[in-house]
């Protein structure tokens, strides 16, 4: 008996709150569609920025993916002493 209770009231609830709570869902969705928009043109123009600088600082700067080291499967020690066997 409590079941079937809980299941009306909330199927009444349900049906007072649906006309209040689906207007606000779709505006949350949209501000969130909105800032989404806005962080993307954020990254794209500071992607400008860094293409800008590239141009202006010229050819002798490798591009970064050529700069940055690459895992060549080896260790290397770091501490001073030590020797590779």
């Amino acid at each position: 008996m409590t079941g079937l209770a809980i299941g009306v009231s909330t199927l009444m609830t349900y049906q007072l709150a649906a006309p209040i709570l689906r207007p606000l869902a779709k505006t949350a969705i949209n501000g969130g569609i909105l800032a989404y928009q806005g962080a993307a043109g954020v990254f794209e123009g500071i992607g400008d920025l860094v293409a800008e600088a590239a141009a202006e600082v010229g050819q002798d700067t490798p591009p970064v993916s050529e700069a940055a080291p690459r895992n060549t499967g080896e260790r290397r020690h770091l501490e001073v002493g030590l020797e590779r066997k």
